[in-house]
């Protein structure tokens, strides 16, 4: 099990991209939440296996066909167990 954190920004608030965070996290098997931030950024947290996870931080590279993301920080953290994905 790994966990990352990941903070996007662009044109990412407004385009779905939580809601399709979640599906996306449902179909790669790994739980945690996501975010709006109050400066148009958006931040989630994955858990999961390595493969799984890695597929979700590719994912948020791109966001949903709607959005453009710009810019995204990546940070390691300590599993927490978390047992599901939620939208913050």
């Amino acid at each position: 099990m790994v966990r990352t954190r990941v903070v996007v920004s662009g044109e990412v608030q407004g385009v779905y991209f939580r809601d399709t965070c979640r599906r996306t996290a449902a179909q790669h098997g790994v739980t945690g939440w996501v975010r709006n931030l109050p400066d148009g950024r958006v931040e989630a947290v994955f858990e999961g296996d390595p493969e799984g996870v890695e597929g979700l931080v590719a994912w948020a590279r791109r966001g949903p066909s709607r959005a453009t993301v710009t810019a995204m920080t990546v940070h390691d953290e300590p599993v927490e167990g978390l047992t599901t994905f939620e939208i913050r």
